[in-house]
């Protein structure tokens, strides 16, 4: 029976038309994505509503948490990868320890975390703003975050091992639990309701571990009571190095390539504290806000990618350059929404964070700007999404590395020389670098390794059109 299943869903990633296919496998990852983005606006959102220095802060505590995110997914995509492997190998028991090894991880992981956020979460603000109110505010929200960090890594990893195991299900549903519990907690605990003491900025970080702490229950109920295909056994359980050392194979890639978005958002810092802590504030606005538009792109993308990786080992070519002309056109559109939004009602989207006139004044330009990135973007993830699919993740990492720390950070110095203004250029600038150097890649990706490919479904056939690149010219 479980091989009659299998064979379906192998004739459905090799068979079914491209399109269907793509909208079946992305639309519920589009969704957790999107869930996601409003889990990450929300504090934003409320601690607006007390003061810009109250944003300031919370802006400056958000590489700490993209932090702590890439070490949970990333030791998450590794247990998924493991154990996904060991179950199709019929290594049943060796998948149930891997999961194990799992929730153990994400408890080591949590330990290092709440030890920086005991010791060094004054310290990392400080680096950052002179403002007594921002340091004070901010390191309470890194610390509370961090102490408490043990629900979201615990979570993540019982997502991913689920994940691991077909039940595409849950993860959504854990993400939409915490996400509306901290939509619920968030303005109860910022300012005092239902005789709640009003706690302003640490008021959104309890909130917030709150909710992920009741995600992590639901998750842990769900892993534990219901029947799995793993089964986390403690009973005489005994640490195994090399079952560490395989899920973080796979997982310290991704933590790097997570965690290269906190260094560029601590760098910008840097740069943009040097005008104003406005300008600090309203970075971290635009992070919010652009996670909007960028979140389901990357849920589109974990629809293409397994279609690509299934068509690749069964010499699909055709199937596989329908799916990357689909991932760029749709891609292309997403952007190009979010593009023309930023454009034509930059000041209404700052107003949701009740924007003062000075972020207004510097803000409106800064986000027409840095939007001319989003069209090219969709190049760049589609490149990225590609290269991983081919086992090339090498490939994706130099890509990140060089759009957001050897181009932007770089760019942004210089023009920080020009004015405040000036710096936004430095976005465009790095994603358009970052294509100069995508585009000779795929294209020798693809003519070695894709349109060289025959068997049943592979036709010889060129490039995928890119209309992605004509949109941009034509703009």
């Amino acid at each position: 029976m479980k091989a009659t299943m299998a064979d379906k869903v192998e004739n459905k990633m090799g068979t079914a038309p491209v399109g269907g296919l793509i909208a079946g496998m992305a639309v519920p990852a589009m969704f957790s994505m999107l869930v996601q983005a409003l889990y990450n606006i929300v504090d934003s959102f409320f601690v607006a509503k007390i003061s810009e220095e109250a944003l300031t802060a919370v802006s400056l505590a958000f590489p700490i948490q993209s932090l702590l995110i890439a070490f949970a997914v990333g030791t998450g995509v590794g247990i998924n990868s493991l154990v996904s492997r060991r179950l199709g190998e019929g290594r049943k028991q060796e998948a149930n320890s891997a999961a194990t090894h799992g929730l153990l991880l994400g408890l080591v992981n949590w330990a290092i975390f709440a030890l920086f956020g005991l010791l060094f979460s004054r310290q990392f603000i400080q680096g950052f703003s002179n403002d007594p109110t921002v340091i004070e505010e901010g390191a309470r929200f890194v610390q509370i975050v961090c102490l408490f960090s043990f629900g979201v890594f615990i979570e993540i990893n019982v997502e991913r091992t689920l994940q691991a195991t077909g039940r595409m299900i849950y993860p959504m549903i854990f993400q939409l639990i915490g996400a509306l519990t901290s939509l619920i907690l968030d303005p109860i605990f910022i300012f005092g309701w239902f005789g709640v003491p009003a706690m302003g900025v640490p008021g959104a970080a309890i909130a917030n571990v709150i909710a992920q702490c009741i995600a992590m229950t639901v998750s842990l109920v769900v892993l534990l009571k219901q029947k799995h295909e793993v089964k986390i056994e403690l009973k005489g359980f005994r640490l195994d190095f090399h079952i560490i050392k395989d899920i973080y194979a796979v997982g310290i890639p991704t933590i790097i390539m997570q965690s290269i978005a906190s260094v560029m958002v601590m760098g910008m810092n840097l740069i943009l504290v040097r005008f104003t802590e406005t300008a600090v504030a309203l970075f971290g606005v635009y992070f919010k806000l652009q996670s909007f538009v960028f979140m389901p792109v990357f849920g589109l993308m974990q629809g293409v990618l397994p279609i690509l990786g299934y068509n690749y080992g069964a010499r699909k070519q055709e199937r596989m350059t329908k799916a990357i002309r689909i991932g760029i056109t749709v891609s292309a559109v997403i952007m190009a929404v979010g593009t023309v939004l930023l454009w034509i009602m930059p000041g209404r989207l700052l107003l949701i964070f009740k924007a003062s006139p000075e972020m207004l004044h510097i803000g409106i330009p800064a986000l027409r700007i840095i939007s001319l990135c989003f069209i090219p973007a969709a190049l760049d993830i589609m490149f990225s999404t590609v290269f991983q699919s081919l086992g090339k993740g090498i490939y994706s990492l130099a890509l990140s590395l060089l759009r957001q720390l050897v181009i932007l950070l770089p760019a942004a110095f210089l023009l920080s020389h020009l004015s405040l203004t000036a710096v936004w250029y430095s976005f465009p600038i790095a994603e358009l670098g970052s294509l100069a150097a995508g585009i000779p890649l795929f294209i020798y990706v693809y003519r070695k390794m894709i349109q060289s490919l025959s068997g049943e479904g592979s036709k010889s056939s060129p490039l995928p059109k890119m209309p992605v690149v004509e949109a941009r010219s034509e703009r």
